[in-house]
């Protein structure tokens, strides 16, 4: 894989990566999402939320990047790329809402990262 096309794949990974951070930002202000009498009310609340809106354009910039990418790239070797996903959220979710990763999720993560390497350089 070009590193120009790895390029492109980590930019629309790393894209949806930030909008899961955003929509957890987001359900942060307005509480858990529960199916009780709650749960329209909460929903109408998340909709006023900017970072939900934020979540959203990240999430509609990542699909169409992912599509430069993916007209590059056999999408047999694009997709495991997603799995950086999970390396990006973990890091930035520790550094940005204080979620602490566990000495299991660490070493899974280190077990992803190394199946992407070996299907990047494939």
């Amino acid at each position: 894989m070009k590193l120009t096309d790895f390029g492109i794949l980590f930019c629309g990974v790393l894209l949806n990566a930030l909008a899961q951070l955003g929509l957890k930002a987001a359900t942060r202000v307005t509480g858990p999402l529960a199916a009780d009498a709650a749960l329209w009310r909460r929903g109408l609340e998340l909709l006023v939320v900017p970072s939900l809106w934020y979540a959203l354009c990240a999430y509609g910039l990542s699909v169409i990047v992912w599509l430069v990418g993916l007209s590059r790239v056999p999408v047999s070797q694009a997709y495991p790329l997603l799995s950086l996903g999970y390396v990006i959220n973990i890091g930035l979710a520790w550094w940005l809402l204080g979620e602490v990763p566990n000495v299991q999720r660490v070493a899974g993560i280190g077990v992803i990262v190394l199946g992407v390497v070996v299907v990047a350089r494939s």
